[in-house]
């Protein structure tokens, strides 16, 4: 049988019955990780292989390793990576550098994921943040510019992909103009829908073609004042799907987040009505995870083929001397981390 449209998440280190059970009735497309299922490499692999018991060996399994604040897996187990704003701060010395330095740091993080049997990573960001906005995308981003943040983004899904773990492009269409963090609150951007398309949405254009993207819960009231992106058919079909392009699998951003009203079944079946492919629900509560199956349908029609496209786009990893390449990383970072 089909899967189902979502990705979910787990409580602990370990599965319980229940959750092999969920797993395996439910049939979620994934399985998204978090500091709470994670403490050494011999505990995630075994976690992993646990659960792809249960859902198949081709499920997608994600993180979200960007570095700096949101890093799942950590040290002493994984190496520290810098956050994406150290990147374009090399990157504005000498922008050759800059790119260089983030798409080796993307290809280390993939060598630390695929052996564990980490297949995503939730990379890279395109959000283009602006003054006044929330701190929560911040240090994440990597510039203040579209080219910028494309040139960089680009080469982060390079190097992820040259180490055999699919990217996820994010916060389509632009978490970076947001006034409040979505994980608390609902974000509203007034922000007039050609300087919208001039630099929040133009950065994720170039990047198209990823495979994945995750949607942003913010409102962008001169195109749609009432629905955030998650949950607007306006803003998937006629900015996503259209004016950006994009044509991979879109999935919500977390449907458990606080920008989000309504009950986590309602959330569900509102993303999925917009025309998100999949929804994302993290929590690892049982009673939501399995709400979510109650309303997520059999992958069907566009959003199957999307699903398949992604999982064809994944390569094996190219060959690398680790040794050496950690050696090369920390000269670019200047020493500042520990690898």
């Amino acid at each position: 049988m089909a899967p189902r449209a979502f990705i979910t998440g787990i409580s602990d280190l370990t599965l319980t019955a229940d959750e092999r059970a969920f797993l395996r009735e439910a049939r979620p497309w994934g399985l998204i990780l978090f500091k709470r299922n994670i403490q050494d490499k011999d505990q995630v692999s075994d976690l992993i292989a646990e659960a792809l018991h249960e859902l198949g060996a081709d499920a997608p399994v994600l993180v979200d390793q960007e570095g700096g604040r949101v890093q799942r897996l950590c040290p002493p187990h994984w190496p520290a990576y810098p956050s994406g704003a150290a990147y374009g701060r090399i990157y504005d010395r000498d922008p050759v550098a800059g790119v260089a330095a983030a798409r080796l740091g993307a290809r280390l993080i993939a060598a630390d994921l695929l052996p564990l049997g980490i297949n995503v990573d939730c990379l890279p960001l395109a959000d283009v943040p602006v003054g006044g906005a929330d701190a929560v995308i911040g240090d994440r981003a990597y510039g203040d510019t579209p080219d910028k943040v494309v040139a960089i983004a680009t080469a982060v899904a390079e190097g992820l992909t040259e180490g055999g773990v699919l990217p996820v492009l994010k916060h389509i269409p632009g978490h970076g103009r947001a006034s409040a963090d979505s994980h608390l609150t609902l974000p509203v951007v007034d922000a007039s829908r050609a300087t919208l398309e001039a630099v929040d949405f133009a950065a994720f254009r170039p990047l198209k073609n990823l495979p994945l993207g995750m949607t942003a819960h913010v409102v962008f009231t001169a195109l749609d004042p009432v629905l955030p992106a998650t949950t607007s058919a306006t803003m998937i079909g006629q900015v996503i799907r259209r004016f950006i392009g994009f044509d991979g699998l879109l999935m919500s951003d977390d449907i458990s987040m606080g920008a989000l009203s309504g009950s986590i079944g309602e959330r569900c079946r509102a993303a999925l009505a917009a025309g998100c492919d999949v929804v994302l629900h993290c929590n690892g509560n049982l009673d939501e995870m399995q709400a979510v199956a109650a309303e997520a349908p059999e992958l069907s029609g566009a959003a199957a083929r999307r699903a398949a496209a992604a999982l064809a786009a994944r390569t094996p990893a190219a060959d690398i001397d680790l040794g050496a390449a950690r050696r090369d990383f920390a000269a670019m970072m200047q020493g500042q981390f520990a690898l």
